[in-house]
Order: C-alpha cells, then sequence, then structure tokens
C-alpha cells in the first residue's frame, strides 16, 4: 500500500512508519512540532494543508494517531482539545475519503468510565475527562466522515520512542536522578506495547478492515505492578516508588480507575500477538532503552 502517516514523531506514529517500511510499503510520514528524519512538517489542525497533502501523496490508508493527550492539560485547553482530537482528525478522514483512501484513528480506553473495566468494543461509553469525551467524539467524526474509517482504541501504551515520554522513560528518568515516583495502585489499564499496537494497526489495514477494535496487552495491571515490573526489568530497586491512591494525586482531570481494553475480537482477526507486560517491557529493554 501507499500509506500517510500524520504524527510520526510520537512513538505510535514512530512505529507504524516502522512497521510499515518493514512490510515494504510506501510510507509518506509527518511531523508536528518534532522533526525526525524523512518526516515531513504538518499542522494537522491546517485544514487545508492536510487536505493538500493527502492529495499529493494519493495514499490508499491514512494513519492518524497525531493527537493532543496530555490529559491533565486538555482540562485547562478543551477548544484546542476538540480542535486536535476531534475537529482536525474528522476533516483529514473527509479529505481521505474523496481520494477512495481508508482513515486509522487512534482512541483509547478514557471513552470509559472506569466502573467496570476491562471493556470490549459494544460497552457502553461514558468518558470523564475532556481528553476522554474529544476521541470519542472523534471517534464518531472520523466514522461519519470516511466509511472505510478503522478505529483502534488502546491502552497506556509503552515502549520505544524518539521522544522518550512515556510512562517507562519517566520512571526510569526518576530512578536515573535518584528521585522517588508516585505512582496509584487503584488505576487498572491493559498496558500496550507500541510496536505490537503498530503490527496491529497495518494488518487490519491490509486486510481493508473498517470498524471499532480494541488492540491492548492481556494483562490486567495496576500502574504501581506495571512500575515495579518495569523495575525488575531495568533492575531498578522498587524502593523508589511511593504507592499513593489517585485521589492523593489531586490530578486535575478525572481517570478511568477500573480501565483497560478486552481485544478478544482483534486477537481472532490478526496474526499477530499483543505481548504482556512483562514480555513488552522486556522487549523495550532489548531495544536499547535504558
Amino acid at each position: 500500500m501507499r500509506a500517510l502517516v500524520i504524527g510520526a514523531s510520537g512513538q505510535v506514529g514512530a512505529a507504524l512508519a516502522e512497521r510499515l517500511a518493514a512490510r515494504g510499503h510506501a510510507v509518506v510520514a509527518t511531523h508536528g512540532k518534532v522533526a525526525r528524519p524523512g518526516t515531513v512538517a504538518l499542522d494537522l489542525t491546517d485544514l487545508s494543508a492536510t487536505a493538500r497533502l493527502i492529495a499529493e501523496v494519493a495514499p490508499d490508508w491514512v494513519f492518524c494517531p497525531a493527537a493532543f493527550s496530555h490529559v491533565d492539560g486538555c482540562e485547562e485547553r478543551p477548544d484546542e482539545t476538540f480542535r486536535i482530537n476531534r475537529d482536525a482528525p474528522g476533516a483529514a478522514a473527509r479529505a481521505a475519503e474523496k481520494h477512495d483512501a481508508g482513515f486509522v484513528f487512534f482512541s483509547s480506553d478514557y471513552v470509559f468510565d472506569g466502573a467496570a473495566g476491562p471493556y470490549a468494543e459494544d460497552d457502553p461509553v461514558h468518558p470523564l475527562s475532556v481528553y476522554g469525551r474529544s476521541k470519542l467524539e472523534g471517534e464518531r467524526l472520523v466514522r461519519r466522515e470516511n466509511p472505510r474509517a478503522l478505529v483502534i482504541r488502546t491502552s497506556v501504551v509503552y515502549g520505544p520512542e524518539p521522544q522518550g515520554k512515556n510512562f517507562v522513560y519517566q520512571l526510569l528518568s526518576r530512578a536515573r536522578a535518584g528521585e522517588t515516583m508516585r505512582v496509584p495502585t487503584d488505576q487498572y489499564s491493559t498496558p500496550t506495547y507500541n510496536v505490537d499496537l503498530a503490527a496491529a494497526a497495518v494488518e487490519l489495514a491490509e486486510r481493508d478492515i473498517a470498524g471499532v477494535f480494541h488492540v491492548a496487552g492481556p494483562d490486567v495491571l495496576n500502574r504501581l505492578d506495571f512500575a515495579r515490573l518495569a523495575c525488575e526489568t531495568w533492575n531498578i530497586a522498587p524502593g523508589m516508588l511511593e504507592p499513593v491512591v489517585t485521589s492523593a494525586l489531586a490530578q486535575r482531570a478525572a481517570r478511568p480507575l477500573r480501565g483497560g481494553l478486552r481485544s478478544g475480537r482483534v486477537r481472532g482477526l490478526i496474526a499477530g500477538t499483543l505481548r504482556g507486560a512483562r514480555e513488552g517491557l522486556r522487549a523495550m529493554r532489548d531495544a536499547g532503552v535504558e
């Protein structure tokens, strides 16, 4: 296929570009603020520029992992959040449809309220935060605008990434600095290795599958247990971790406490695997993350 990856400087976008190239597909990749070798600059919220690029590239599939994903920051800047997470992807999905291209939108388990996770695709949605609402409305808009829209929900993505910002990198940075890290004991999710997420997304696109799919790791873990596994993987003394409940963190945005996703539907469709947290963390370490 010929693919366009919008937002290839982040952890999901970079993994997508790498996976697509490894599968022999032609890839055009963009960055927003942080350039990477081979990427072209694109402000996703510049709807005309995005439409022009889609027309120029003439992709078979547009992958759009670009997002405003700072959950607490979204509470402070809701207008910007909805422009980036809903309106711009919706316009891009519409531009893709005009050129007969499919569109892959990446969403989150934050579309659920965390009362009874992990969740299946057909469970009722009820986001608690601006970020969660923006992602849910983004899902709905891209599906309205493009009949070949593929919505992929995921949960606590980790793995090698160019900018080194995900939870595991934060933990490693704190450990190197000799600092402690406050980690909630009551936030449950299904941590997802970004390499596996990218491989699943590419495989679904190769098979021209549309609809909503959950793509997440198989393990339901609270954030503290995930952090302890990371400490074990990198031989870090777990004493740096300070267990707390979410309410003690005084976070601006409400979190879905019993979150996470059930991925049985997608597992029945793809040949690739979705690794558990221990295996995924070891793969991340073996990829050279220190």
